[in-house]
């Protein structure tokens, strides 16, 4: 047979196939996916890498002489103190231990609502009391109803506020707090999305009433953005934009006579971290809070472990640091700044000792 029409090699070539393409070596193939890996690796981290270095850098240096207490701390209180499972001997221990420090006003949960946003009176029974026993034993501390919601957006279910009727109910709701005693009425709804404006209308409502009445309006805010539009990017990459633009916080501050910062939760695995990142937040959150909202930042009196929250690296002493030094290189003279301890009934004697000693000084 004539194997030369076969079209195949016949010669040497077909033995050692010098004719045929060169593979790759296996070598040269795994270095070059070490390569992208590494790459692609390098990448990713690197930004993340710079942002902590910087979260570091902030919590060096020391905060100025006179960075302490203005006595307008606040102190979140349990369901508990209005539900009837408190005592007036919880209340006297209670004034024990804020004597002597600058908290002037409890937000007691009083809710949550409902997601019409209505507030049934069942969830409140014992506010009355709980209102006159603390002017008895505490006189000059403010008693506010603390009042939540889960909102819908983010799931289907929850409080929605694109709805005029959910909103005119927790009017109402707001309403019926304060007949009932109360000398503020303080929110805390999440998760809240920046740029949310039926929220910044709800608030011009609920300021109207609460001024009405010569109450107070404060609410529990979300983290501004550590990087810029950071929370747009977090929503296009996770659907939970977890953080506000300092924009929208302003917005928030200049309609509310307080402004708690949530400034706890935030993932950061040492203490010299979280408390660069407090640092930067009170920074940021005084930079576009006018002069006439108090400016509180949370301290962490609770000690949960989990991903959002490493026990170890957020602590009282980190975050007070973390406080004086935003509050030094910020506006270190500025009188409506305080503190606010989330939350009673997880909290510790070395949470109440290291606020003692770092902040009421």
């Amino acid at each position: 047979m004539n194997e030369e029409k076969t079209g195949e090699p016949t010669g040497p070539e077909a033995a050692d196939g010098e004719n045929l393409p060169e593979r790759p070596r296996p070598r040269r193939r795994r270095r070059r996916i070490v390569i992208v890996v590494a790459t692609a690796l390098l990448l990713l981290f690197l930004p993340l890498l710079t942002a902590e270095t910087a979260l570091r850098l902030n919590y060096t240096g020391d905060p100025a002489k006179g960075t302490h207490t203005r006595d307008r701390d606040a102190l979140w209180l349990g369901h508990a103190w209005v539900d009837g499972r408190k005592t007036g001997k919880d209340v006297k221990a209670l004034a024990r231990r804020l004597q002597g420090t600058g908290i002037r006003d409890l937000y007691v949960h009083s809710g949550p609502l409902e997601h019409d946003g209505t507030l049934p009176k069942s969830a409140f029974p014992k506010a009355r009391w709980l209102i006159k026993a603390v002017h008895r034993e505490m006189p000059g501390i403010r008693v506010q109803a603390w009042l939540g919601d889960k909102l819908a957006g983010e799931t289907p279910n929850g409080l929605h506020l694109e709805r005029a009727a959910t909103r005119s109910a927790v009017v109402a709701s707001t309403r019926r707090i304060l007949a009932a005693g109360f000398e503020g009425a303080h929110f805390d709804l999440e998760p809240l999305h920046s740029g949310d404006s039926d929220y910044l209308s709800l608030l011009d409502d609920l300021r109207a009433l609460t001024h009405a009445h010569h109450a107070l309006l404060s609410v529990a805010a979300h983290q501004i953005d550590p990087l810029p539009a950071l929370h747009s990017l977090a929503g296009l990459t996770t659907g939970h934009p977890k953080w506000w633009s300092q924009a929208y916080f302003g917005q928030v501050a200049r309609r509310v006579d307080q402004i708690a910062v949530m400034s706890y939760d935030t993932a950061q695995p040492l203490q010299s971290l979280y408390g660069g990142y407090v640092a930067q937040q009170t920074s940021l959150a005084l930079e576009v809070t006018p002069d006439t909202t108090d400016l509180l930042m949370g301290l962490p009196f609770y000690h949960t472990d989990n991903m959002g929250h490493w026990a170890a690296a957020e602590t009282v002493p980190a975050a007070v640091r973390g406080v004086r030094l935003g509050l030094s290189r910020t506006d270190a003279g500025r009188t409506r700044f305080g503190v606010a301890l989330y939350v009673d009934f997880a909290a510790t004697g070395a949470d109440w000792r290291a606020y003692r000693k770092d902040w009421v000084g």
